[in-house]
């Protein structure tokens, strides 16, 4: 398992050439989507929760095929709608369980939505598997996990205090830097689990290996 430093070295090398097209161009159209959706009182919100799902499994789709060396585009982002009622079933759902877990206390809430977490990664590299199947094995993927991915993304802390200093506009780069981190702790952790978790898709190295770490 790579460390977290070993992984946001090898986001940046699989971002080199792609920051800014396609990747921030795909944050700035979510980014402008949401500010217009939140524009519009009741039925922006009703939108919005119709769309999560798709966007952010096509946003499973970009950042995996990114760090397997496979072609990407911007209309990728918006391939969640050809699998609508999957995708917007697992975006309720995850929801909905963090929302119950987070009734108990805060802490509870934020454990599960770690465990949660891989849920439209296994949805992109499972087409088949139901919303409810992919949070569940989301869940036993992260067992082990949940505190990797926390200190992960406590690692881009430093980033994310420069993306509100730029006035949002560093987070064009910063998102798609973590998207990228997280598709390569997905594909990490599937590799350790892949005998007891992955339903459908056998377990296949990037076609594009990930590059050497610098000392």
């Amino acid at each position: 398992m790579l460390t977290y430093t070993e992984i946001r070295y090898n986001a940046r090398e699989y971002l080199k050439g792609k920051w800014n097209n396609p990747c921030a161009l795909i944050i700035l159209i979510i980014a402008i989507l949401n500010a217009g959706l939140s524009a519009i009182p009741f039925l922006g919100t009703v939108i919005s929760l119709l769309i999560t799902g798709p966007i952010t499994l096509g946003l499973a789709i970009v950042f995996l095929k990114l760090v397997r060396g496979e072609e990407i585009s911007v209309e990728l982002v918006f391939s969640g709608f050809k699998d609508f009622a999957r995708s917007f079933t697992a975006g309720v759902l995850v929801i909905i369980y963090v929302f119950l877990w987070s009734l108990l206390l805060i802490i509870p809430g934020i454990v599960a939505s770690f465990a949660y977490s891989m849920t439209f990664f296994i949805m992109a590299d499972n087409p088949n598997l139901s919303a409810n199947d992919a949070i569940r094995v989301s869940k036993e993927m992260m067992k082990g996990h949940k505190a990797e991915l926390f200190w992960l993304e406590l690692s881009f802390l430093g980033w994310i205090l420069l993306g509100c200093l730029s006035f949002g506009i560093g987070f064009l780069w910063i998102w798609s830097y973590i998207y990228t981190a997280k598709a390569i702790f997905y594909h990490e952790i599937r590799a350790v689990d892949r005998s007891e978790v992955i339903i459908e898709t056998p377990y296949e190295e990037p076609t594009v290996p990930p590059p050497d770490i610098e000392v």
